[in-house]
């Protein structure tokens, strides 16, 4: 099962990482991914142990981002590729049935590409700037996401991203978008997770009942 809340870790350090994921655990999150950038392979590797320890104290879902060996080294549930990552059937070959991958994507065929290698679901953004992602993508905003899930028709669950605060989550989830990655705005302030989710799900009984 995909969570309908991915909560991506932000720090300056690999502690800040791992203290940020914590207090996420302990807020009511069920799914984080670890996203470790500018930093050592042993370091990473190192992290992620740590990282698989706090979650399955949780029973959190931990998705290490990028790094598909680490997270088989690691056990953890999953990983998250970026568009410029090793090719997710590849990944799949080497990590078996029983781990998630996500993809990003940026395009409706972007999507199509990550459909295609069966992922279990994807990453769409960005939903607008954010400072968290280097070398940003064009921004989707609210009508890229209903366009391009309108050409798609998929029932594989797409994941809004990018710079999303409490107040954008109403709306991104009327589009018919599955759920959303938020980084910054749960890193500020841990206690909106349960208005996160709270949201999400009334959106979702909403929708249910039309």
């Amino acid at each position: 099962m995909i969570s309908k809340l991915h909560y991506i870790t932000q720090g300056k350090t690999s502690e800040e990482h791992l203290s940020n994921l914590e207090k996420a655990c302990i807020a009511g999150a069920d799914w984080v991914q670890l996203r470790l950038k500018n930093m050592e392979v042993d370091v990473i590797l190192e992290t992620a142990k740590k990282a698989r320890e706090i979650t399955s104290k949780y029973q959190t879902k931990l998705i290490i981002n990028d790094y598909y060996k680490i997270a088989k080294a690691v056990n953890a549930d999953g990983v998250h590729l970026g568009k410029n990552d090793e090719c997710s059937l590849k990944v799949r070959e080497f990590l078996g049935s029983s781990f998630i991958i996500g993809g990003t994507a940026n395009t409706v065929e972007d999507c199509k590409i990550l459909l295609d290698k069966k992922v279990d679901y994807i990453g769409l953004g960005p939903y607008q700037f954010t400072k968290t992602k280097e070398k940003l993508s064009p921004v989707l905003g609210v009508l890229g996401y209903q366009k391009i899930l309108d050409k798609l028709q998929t029932k594989t669950p797409i994941i809004a991203i990018g710079g999303i605060e409490l107040k954008d989550v109403s709306e991104i989830i009327k589009t018919g978008i599955y759920g959303v990655a938020v980084s910054g705005a749960i890193t500020k302030d841990i206690h909106t997770i349960s208005k996160f989710y709270q949201i999400i799900n009334n959106q979702k009984e909403q929708k249910e009942v039309c």
